[in-house]
């Protein structure tokens, strides 16, 4: 079975997270918020690391429910800097928290996040045809027009290249190489 050639060989996490989520359109609201947190937190990251604390998190952050992370206060984010199962980084934690309050005011305007963020691409995904992994762009005027709306609305740790990767993983862009056995199932 032929994956895109960023899969290590023999990673069972890089693996099932490219089989089964990865390139996926995602319309879930949880999923959503939680993928949005966590494409920041990465940043600077490996996405591995991520991958390896993700079920940390979801303990950690009451399972990306948004109201709840949304009305964090000092005690909660003292105690996710104790907290060695996820990235332990002041800023990326009190991003979370914002992030979350910037994220229910999205969905209060829009109807949902989901909304919102597929209207940017007509509600469709973008079918790239790259061959090979060195042609996918880190970042696109896409990406550049979404982020620069998410930093007017105030969220954080939300730059051209996180959306885009933001992008990738909820499915608004199929970015899976052509040879690839996921390419034609997304």
């Amino acid at each position: 079975m032929k994956r895109c050639d960023w899969v290590p060989k023999n990673n069972p996490l890089y693996e099932k997270y490219h089989d089964e989520e990865w390139g996926l359109p995602c319309h879930d609201e949880r999923e959503l918020f939680e993928l949005i947190i966590l494409e920041g937190a990465q940043a600077g990251l490996s996405w591995e690391t991520v991958l390896k604390k993700r079920e940390n998190y979801r303990a950690a952050f009451d399972n990306f429910d948004v109201k709840k992370v949304a009305k964090y206060d000092e005690k909660k984010v003292q105690e996710l800097l104790q907290n060695a199962g996820i990235i332990r980084n002041r800023l990326k934690i009190r991003s979370s928290i914002l992030n979350a309050q910037k994220f229910l005011e999205i969905q209060k305007e829009f109807g949902s996040f989901d909304k919102y963020i597929w209207s940017f691409v007509n509600y469709k995904v973008i079918n790239n045809k790259f061959k090979t992994v060195g042609e996918i762009p880190a970042k696109t005027e896409l990406s550049d027009k979404i982020s620069q709306d998410l930093i007017k609305r105030g969220m954080k740790f939300v730059g051209s290249t996180i959306i885009y990767a933001y992008m990738q993983s909820i499915g608004m862009v199929n970015d899976h190489t052509t040879d690839c056995f996921r390419y034609n199932k997304v």
